[in-house]
């Protein structure tokens, strides 16, 4: 049994989900607007905070920084609608562990809380090794990221992976660990983005007890969690410019402080930073120190969105469907040829995240072998005939070509990629087929 804060507006809405939730036997606290859930957030101790993003005095990430000041790591759910998913994506990059999209699915509800108490009993800290449940691309561009990655994991080398949020940069941090010398020492992964700037000192070199306000004991900091091994900072650019000072220290001495304490320690870390931001913004705009940046940039790796990835996305597609028949007890074996066009015209701005999070509700949504185009969310088909929609020439040719794209997607999958009989269907020689297929990143 979880006790869980739902911040919603809409009373009938939130007594809903008050009842659903009080069936599975969690303990559920309501509040309409975000100034008094303060007080509850400050006098209570909660296990997830389920919060609606528009409010009437405020909105979700107000929440979130709240929390994040306050040095409360309870994860955080945002509810929002489809059309708010670059902003719930925006949230998860500000700290929040997920969000669910309206209208809520009740089966959907219980696995995504199920999954942040998870989160939640580990702390938020992982040390963590392979994990069967992620993927590798296969098209070119994938390629190309997997060199560079297997050119430097052996290495020492810090390293920067830059990317949007949710194309997988953890996994790609994780991936440099696994294939380096360091692979059978820890891999601590920290979200600094969920860190207040307080804490975050704290969190990375430790303390001695009394050396703050609530320090009640000794505790170490992962720079000696990690030692021997690797040390990912996730959104490193939200460290505070004081903490900066600190890593700086660390990265160039490698010796650590605990906060209150005059004893150095030694630490043997590599450092893995990713950010969704170019932190040469942040230097021009004097927030964020330019030594420390040359000190983490041995090594970048750009991470591409899924919208660019190409014959990826169909690749991530079945995947997902695979894991999400495993999760759900389902059987989905197909995908509708309306469905699968939507899924591959869409444009992802929370990309792998997002994606997983359509499939799970689409899997969920079909209890039989094929997935229907119903199974998706109709804000989907909105955004996909907006971003075809043609106002001059030029949008015509766009809308054209990814018809075009579409159609030898699907020909190929019903020939199980046999070039010769796609070419037939589609009436075009096979050289034109290679053609189209290298153009539009098809494989």
């Amino acid at each position: 049994m979880a006790k869980i804060l739902i911040l919603e507006d809409d009373t009938t809405f939130a007594q809903l989900l008050e009842g659903f939730l009080t069936k599975h036997g969690h303990e559920i606290s309501l509040a309409t607007h975000i100034k008094p859930s303060f007080k509850l957030i400050e006098n209570e101790r909660f296990d997830l905070f389920l919060i609606d993003y528009r409010l009437p005095d405020g909105i979700g990430f107000d929440v979130i920084t709240h929390t994040r000041n306050l040095g409360i790591s309870t994860p955080i759910i945002i509810m929002t609608s489809f059309n708010d998913v670059r902003t719930a994506v925006k949230s998860i990059q500000m700290g929040a562990f997920d969000y669910i999209t309206k209208p809520v699915n009740p089966d959907e509800l219980l696995m995504v809380i199920k999954n942040s108490l998870v989160k939640k009993e580990s702390k938020d800290i992982k040390i963590e090794t392979a994990d069967a449940d992620l993927i590798k691309g296969k098209s070119a561009i994938a390629d190309r990221l997997y060199e560079h990655i297997d050119l430097v994991a052996p290495t020492d080398m810090s390293v920067i992976i830059q990317g949007e949020s949710g194309t997988g940069k953890e996994f790609a941090a994780r991936t440099l660990h696994q294939q380096s010398k360091r692979a059978g020492k820890p891999f601590v992964a920290i979200d600094c983005g969920a860190l207040s700037k307080d804490l975050a000192a704290s969190e990375l070199f430790g303390h001695i007890k009394g050396a703050f306000t609530g320090a009640l004991n000794d505790k170490k900091g992962q720079f000696e969690t990690a030692n021997g091994g690797t040390l990912f900072l996730d959104e490193v650019g939200n460290l505070s410019y004081e903490v900066q000072i600190k890593l700086l220290r660390a990265l160039q001495e490698r010796v650590i402080q605990p906060l209150g304490s005059t004893k150095q320690v030694s630490v043997d870390v590599r450092i893995i930073t990713a950010t969704n931001d170019d932190l040469l913004n942040s230097i021009s705009s004097g927030e964020f120190r330019e030594d420390l940046y040359h000190r983490l940039n041995e090594f970048k790796i750009q991470l591409p969105p899924l919208r660019n990835r190409g014959s990826d996305l169909e690749l991530f597609i079945n995947h997902f469907v695979q894991l999400s028949n495993r999760d759900l007890d389902r059987n989905v074996k197909s995908i509708s040829a309306e469905a699968k066009s939507l899924l591959l015209n869409y444009d992802w701005p929370g990309n792998l995240r997002e994606l997983s999070n359509v499939i799970k509700r689409m899997v969920l949504l079909s209890p039989g072998e094929v997935a229907q185009v119903n199974a998706l969310p109709d804000e989907m088909m909105i955004s996909v005939n907006q971003q075809t929609m043609p106002g001059n020439a030029s949008d015509l040719k766009a809308v054209n070509e990814q018809n075009e794209k579409t159609l030898i997607a699907e020909t190929l999958i019903k020939v199980k990629h046999n070039k010769s009989k796609a070419a037939k269907m589609l009436n075009i020689d096979r050289k034109t087929l290679y053609s189209k297929m290298e153009r539009y990143g098809i494989e």
